[in-house]
């Protein structure tokens, strides 16, 4: 009996120590980096711009490898348009081109990727070359290039998406615009490009609001236009739905961006998933209790009524999840310091549903709820992400 048991506890002795050593195995591969290397949003430059025949465009972006230790790979970078417009496209040629742009190897002409090594803390270059013609390209609104490449390292190889929406048509400022007047303000909608990651609050305001602005005035901008100018849009090709996504998704409405896996993970990854999981829980007690709705939006963080699902957005951004903006407050401060003008950040629909997110401390914001009742902006495809408000004197 006694070797029996000193078997067992032998046995049993092995069993717990080959788990520690797992577990703690397990624990310092998690904490590993990983493919840790992403191409930068780029920047654009139109080369060549003639609407009558020709668009030549460059993209230049750097790829960074973040980790202290591994060198990572960029086997393949593969570059793809698509061109919108309001009138066929049917005449319309366009040609893609890359070119790496190494500090220290030969860059091939052919428009062939060679495998490449970038050390642990360094970066790469590349460029994007866009050639579009055609008899008559006017129409053209934006171009969309997705830039595919591969990292390939000690996580294995792992694909990636960066997109870029790259605007080509440009409004021009127009000094006659009609103002609209409602009980204490009259407000002019400010049609703009096609914002996206290549602009600024600042410089758009510039651009399109200088003509018409005087001291005392307000700008407002919505929230969603304001976000995509931060880069805070997603694919859902680009979102991996965790097992709470997938489940939770179901109890919400039809009608809610949080009611597809990729939308609410997109949640998870901004608030986390305790936080979720613990507004979830509460809310439904709440409301099946107490008779208390919309808990949940109360405790699952301010992205959970922000986040705009797939079609929330005018083309192309309809086929991304927009998420709400980053450090709103901020914004507007900067854009008081840098135009002299009030400004807010908002969120408005056809519901007669006035949210403020954030405004500078001149702003009234019961002028504001009332200007922005009847949403001067619209919320389909008017392209007029900016309202300047003149309040009555």
């Amino acid at each position: 009996m006694h070797v029996v048991g000193w078997v067992v506890g032998s046995v049993m002795v092995a069993i717990a120590i080959f788990l520690l050593s797992w577990l703690l195995f397990e624990l310092q591969y998690k904490g590993r980096p990983g493919n840790q290397m992403e191409l930068d949003t780029g920047m654009w430059q139109i080369v060549t711009y003639d609407p009558a025949k020709v668009y030549q465009l460059k993209g230049e972006f750097t790829a960074t490898n973040t980790t202290e230790k591994l060198d990572l790979f960029i086997t393949e970078v593969k570059a793809e348009i698509t061109l919108l417009s309001d009138d066929s496209i049917a005449d319309v040629a366009h040609r893609v081109r890359i070119r790496a742009k190494h500090e220290d190897a030969s860059n091939r002409t052919d428009n062939y990727w060679e495998s490449y090594i970038v050390k642990a803390g360094k970066s790469t270059n590349l460029e994007i070359l866009v050639d579009i013609r055609g008899k008559d390209l006017s129409a053209l609104e934006t171009l969309w290039v997705k830039v595919n490449y591969v990292i390939y390292g000690p996580g294995g190889r792992t694909p990636k998406t960066r997109h870029c929406i790259v605007p080509l048509q440009f409004p021009e400022s127009d000094r006659s615009e009609r103002w609209r007047p409602t009980a204490d303000a009259d407000v002019l909608p400010i049609r703009t490009h096609l914002l996206s990651s290549l602009d600024t609050p600042v410089e758009v305001i510039r651009r399109y609001v200088s003509n018409h602005s005087q001291p005392g005035d307000i700008i407002t901008i919505g929230e969603s236009p304001i976000a995509i100018m931060q880069g805070r849009f997603r694919h859902p090709t680009d979102v991996k739905p965790g097992w709470l996504a997938k489940r939770l998704c179901y109890y919400f409405l039809p009608t809610s961006s949080l009611a597809t896996a990729c939308g609410l993970q997109v949640l998870v990854d901004e608030s986390g998933a305790w936080q979720v999981f613990w507004a979830f829980a509460i809310g439904a007690i709440a409301k099946a209790l107490f008779r208390v709705p919309g808990m949940f939006y109360v405790l699952a963080g301010k992205q959970a009524r922000l986040i705009d699902d797939v079609t929330g957005t005018l083309p192309p951004y309809d086929q991304f999840i927009v998420m709400g903006p980053s450090q709103p407050q901020a914004v507007v401060d900067r854009i008081l310091a840098e135009t002299g003008l009030e400004a807010a950040i908002v969120d408005v629909n056809d519901l007669k549903a006035v949210s403020i997110l954030a405004a500078t401390p001149g702003v009234s914001i019961e002028l504001l709820n009332q200007a922005l009742l009847l949403n001067p902006a619209g919320n389909a495809d008017e392209q007029t992400p900016i309202v300047l408000i003149r309040p009555n004197q």
